[in-house]
């Protein structure tokens, strides 16, 4: 039980620690670059894709058989995409509010809603890796608190510029962070059943993972800002991905 607990404060505190830095940056920051937001989520998605190549994989290879980590693999997708489908229809605020006056603090409200969705399989991933191995759970953690950076801003500068407080933009950003936490703690007890149990959940990880890296951080990046910098965060989350996995 002590071991779920660590695992679910790890997760919590990583979940909400990356939004939480995001959604001060997004108060404080008076112009916005996109540049500077194109780099976080261009070298998060080197990042990932290290650990996705370096540890997830051959972690579960290391386990199970091939069989169970390709089903393991597009089991993760899939549940990313309905993730992702949920959030379109239910928290797309572009229709629904178009035309009021305070379309921008209920945009901001609305995606944190969306990304504290968005953010429980993240946290299932930590569970399930620090079941695995300390390294791997930790390495998926500081990946994925990178990778909410951005999301904290995208949840700041709407409420921010809609007339909110400071404080409760940062108490909402926080709130949205801590569906990690609680992914992780079932991503713990799931992992606690078999090593077989363990392997499709590193599996799931890594397709999860891979379509955030495919689906979102790289188009997103891209969109963003087009310059060599979103080149050159690719390339050097994935080099630092490559040393923090052999560490």
């Amino acid at each position: 039980m002590n071991e779920i607990l660590k695992t679910t404060l790890i997760g919590l505190f990583f979940g909400t620690f990356g939004t939480t830095i995001g959604g001060i940056l997004g108060v404080v920051i008076k112009k916005n670059s996109n540049e500077f937001l194109s780099f976080i989520l261009s070298f998060a998605s080197g990042l990932m894709m290290a650990i996705i190549c370096f540890d997830l994989i051959p972690e579960a290879l290391g386990i199970s058989n091939i069989i169970s980590i390709v089903i393991g693999v597009i089991i993760g997708i899939v549940m990313m995409i309905f993730c992702d489908i949920i959030v379109d229809k239910k928290f797309n605020t572009s229709k629904r509010f178009k035309g009021e006056s305070n379309n921008l603090l209920k945009t901001g409200i609305i995606v944190s809603l969306g990304l504290a969705i968005h953010n429980f399989p993240e946290g299932l991933a930590i569970g399930s890796g620090l079941e695995a191995s300390i390294k791997l759970g930790i390495s998926l953690a500081i990946a994925i608190c990178l990778h909410d950076i951005p999301e904290g801003i995208s949840m700041a500068i709407p409420m921010k510029n809609g007339g909110m407080k400071a404080s409760k933009v940062i108490f909402y950003v926080i709130l949205s962070g801590i569906t990690t936490g609680i992914g992780a703690f079932f991503g713990a007890i799931i992992g606690q059943i078999s090593e077989e149990v363990i392997s499709i959940c590193l599996s799931f990880a890594a397709g999860a993972m891979l379509y955030i890296v495919s689906g979102e951080l790289i188009p997103e990046s891209n969109k963003l800002y087009s310059g060599k910098t979103t080149a050159i965060g690719n390339m050097l989350g994935f080099i630092i991905g490559i040393f923090a996995t052999q560490i």
